[in-house]
Formats: structure tokens, C-alpha cells, sequence
């Protein structure tokens, strides 16, 4: 990581439209490399290790609705205290304030709010109407509905049928994550050429520009964890240091590309190494990431408001509160993936009347910002799956390295 933002430092972007010649974002087809191996797996991964999740526990069918059912309220819970701390941040700080929104234009806000996102188009969107189109654009959330269905199905049959299938489920699960193991040797490079990409587009200057913006999402996604996370630990007695140590490499490669899809991998095997059940797991992390972003959550809090406070539109807090409610519904069921969250807020932008050039001047520091909030919703899956375990009943002891995951 330390060795690409220096590459990108000294081979800006910049420099060869000046003098020609190599630069650091020419490192882009490393990281790209390593995002469409990670992309490679995602399905086969969450697909076997969630059908033998719940088939493998058919006969306690009871037992796959309440780990849903307890899911869902958490995931309601924290995200819902995500909102209300970038409500409060952004209005405190008021980053927008001074901002010129003349000189921008609405054209990458108008492209973003074109694909309009809806509650009810989230339902729909919700249902594959093909496993195979679902998984060829790696549509998570019609991964899980299919798998989940197709699980409870297996479930239902007898003899040697589902014993054939739920084998097969389990050797292409045993198969995908020595398949994760051989991908994450090549994990330093892609992360290096990522951060390199980055710096050499944007420069260190970056940080600069809309400080104020940046430095209110970093402060409040930091009280996110320390004044959320940090408690819901600590209530649920999930040890603090063996957490972070289990978690820090998915973290960082989510830090690192801006793309929680390249940590899921990772996460799901660092998570069983902490000791949670493979079958919790593999139903919590995938839902998560469709139903629990804590960090996209937050930040769609404070880019909102920070576009109104740049146009000068002064927003009573009840709109306010309205607007938060409907990113809220809106933002579930929106794939993790990088710039999924301009959708959005594109979209909540046009509907409650704001300059959409507000996204303009955003996208110069969204790189930046993207970084972090990718990296706490990891965090915040991560740790969704440990309570999870925990409120079952079923958090064990961690697995050390090198010794081989319970099936």
C-alpha cells in the first residue's frame, strides 16, 4: 500500500499530460486484474456456502427464519443510528457552506439520476428472473433470494437426491475458498496498483479540496465505530482485539479499492477463523451487504445536506428527516460495488429538488470518500456476523492459520 501511493506521488497523472510518458494510473490493469478474479468467485462462493447453510439445517427450518428475522432488526437498528449521526455531523459542521456550485455542471448528476432507484423497484429488482443473468452480472442480492429459496426446497427432499446435492454444494464450497486462497496471493499487487491508480489520478492534493467535506465523513464514521460499533461489541461480549485482528486484511483491501465485493471473500474466511458457523456466515455477510451500509448510509446523510447547504437552500429539519427516511428505503438491496451510492444520492437529489451539480463538486473528493465508507461497511458486516453467532448461541473458539475450517 505504502509502495503504491508513492508510485502514484511520483508518476502523476498530471505529470505525463505535461512531459508524456509512463504514470501511475497506467497500473490500472493490475487492479483490474485482481477485482475481476475476486468478481470470478462471488457467486459460487455465496451460493454453495448458503445452500448447505440452510439445507445442511432443514430439519430446524426455526432456526433459518429467526437468524433472518434478528438480522434484519440489527441491520435496521445500526444503519438507522448511521443516518442520525451524519444528520447531526453535517449540520453541525456545515460543510457545504461557501461552496460554489456555479461553475459546475449538472451532466454527471443528471447521468447518475437517470437510473432511478425506487423502494418498490428494489422489491422487484429483489427477484431474479434468471439465476444465470444474476450471476453473470454479480447481483448479490438475487444470489441470496435464489440460493435461500433453492435451499429451503433441497431441504425438503429425501433421501439419496439431497444427499448428492447437499455433497456436490459442500466440495464446491471446499473448492472456492482454496480458490479465495490462491486469488489473495496476488492481493498485494492488485492493492498497491489500486492505491497508485488513485493517487495518480487525484494527487495527495485531493485531500485538500473540500477538506471540510472529507474531514466530517472521516470524524463521523470514526464516532460510528467507536460510539456504535465499539458498544455493540462489547454488549454482545465479542472480543475487541481478536475481532480487529481477524478482520484487518478484508478491511484494507476494502480501504485499499473501494469495492466491498473484493473483501467478501476474505471476510468470509476471516470470519470463520474468528469462530462463527460457516451457515451464519454465509446468510448474514451476503445480506449485509445489500441491507446493512453503515459507512454508504452515513455518507448519504452528509453528501445530501451538504448539497443543499451549497445551494443555499435552507432545509427545515423535517425535510430533512423525510429525505433521510427515504435513502433509507431507497438504498437497500443497492449492490456494494464503487459509485453505487451516487445513485442514490442522485436520485434523492432530484427528487427532493436539489442541484444535481452538487454531484459534480462531490466526485472530486468521492474517491477519497468512497475509500472509507467501503472499508466500514465491511467492518460493519463483519461484526453483524460475530453478533449473529453470538445471539445464537453459537460463537466458538477462532481457528488458528494453517489449520483447516470446520465444513
Amino acid at each position: 500500500m505504502v509502495l503504491g501511493i508513492a508510485i502514484g506521488w511520483a508518476f502523476p497523472e498530471a505529470q505525463r499530460a505535461q512531459h508524456g510518458g509512463w504514470a501511475a494510473t497506467d497500473l490500472k490493469i493490475l487492479s483490474t486484474i485482481f477485482l475481476r478474479m475476486i468478481k470470478s468467485l462471488i457467486v459460487p462462493l455465496i451460493f454453495s456456502t448458503l445452500v448447505v447453510g440452510i439445507a445442511g439445517h432443514g430439519d430446524d427450518m426455526k432456526k433459518v427464519g429467526r437468524l433472518a428475522f434478528r438480522s434484519i432488526i440489527y441491520f435496521e437498528v445500526v444503519t438507522t443510528l448511521a443516518l442520525v449521526i451524519g444528520l447531526v455531523a453535517v449540520n453541525l459542521t456545515k460543510p457545504g457552506i461557501g461552496v460554489d456550485l456555479g461553475a459546475a455542471s449538472a451532466e454527471a448528476g443528471s447521468q447518475f439520476a437517470a437510473r432511478k432507484t425506487t423502494f418498490s423497484g428494489v422489491l422487484e429488482h429483489t427477484v431474479p428472473q434468471s439465476f444465470f443473468e444474476a450471476a453473470a452480472n454479480n447481483e448479490v442480492l438475487q444470489i441470496v433470494f435464489f440460493a435461500i429459496i433453492f435451499a429451503v426446497a433441497l431441504a425438503r427432499v429425501e433421501g439419496r437426491t439431497k444427499t448428492v446435492m447437499l455433497d456436490w454444494m459442500q466440495s464446491l464450497s471446499d473448492v472456492m475458498f482454496k480458490f479465495v486462497g490462491i486469488v489473495m496471493v496476488y492481493a498485494p499487487i492488485g492493492i498497491g496498483a489500486a492505491i497508485g491508480v488513485t493517487v495518480g489520478k487525484s494527487g495527495l492534493d485531493v485531500m485538500l479540496n473540500l477538506a471540510k467535506l472529507v474531514g466530517t465523513l472521516y470524524v463521523s464514521l470514526i464516532v460510528l465505530v467507536v460510539f456504535v460499533f465499539v458498544p455493540v461489541a462489547l454488549l454482545f461480549r465479542i472480543p475487541l482485539r481478536r475481532f480487529w485482528l481477524s478482520v484487518k486484511e478484508p478491511w484494507l483491501i476494502a480501504f485499499s479499492t473501494a469495492s466491498s465485493e473484493a473483501a467478501f471473500p476474505q471476510a468470509m474466511t476471516a470470519m470463520e477463523r474468528f469462530g462463527v458457523p460457516r451457515r451464519i456466515v454465509s446468510f448474514v455477510l451476503p445480506t449485509g451487504y445489500s441491507f446493512n451500509l453503515d459507512g454508504s448510509t452515513l455518507y448519504l446523510a452528509i453528501a445530501s445536506v451538504f448539497v443543499a447547504q451549497a445551494a443555499g437552500i435552507d432545509m427545515p429539519i423535517s425535510q430533512q428527516l423525510l429525505m433521510m427516511l427515504t435513502l433509507m428505503l431507497t438504498s437497500k438491496g443497492v449492490a456494494a460495488v464503487p459509485r453505487a451510492s451516487l445513485v442514490i444520492l442522485s436520485g434523492a437529489l432530484a427528487q427532493f429538488g436539489l442541484p444535481l451539480e452538487g454531484i459534480a463538486v462531490i466526485l472530486g473528493v468521492d474517491a477519497i470518500m468512497d475509500m472509507a465508507r467501503t472499508s466500514v461497511n465491511l467492518l460493519g458486516n463483519c461484526l453483524a456476523t460475530a453478533v449473529m453467532a453470538r445471539w445464537e448461541g453459537e460463537l466458538g473458539e477462532p481457528v488458528p492459520e494453517g489449520q483447516a475450517l470446520p465444513a
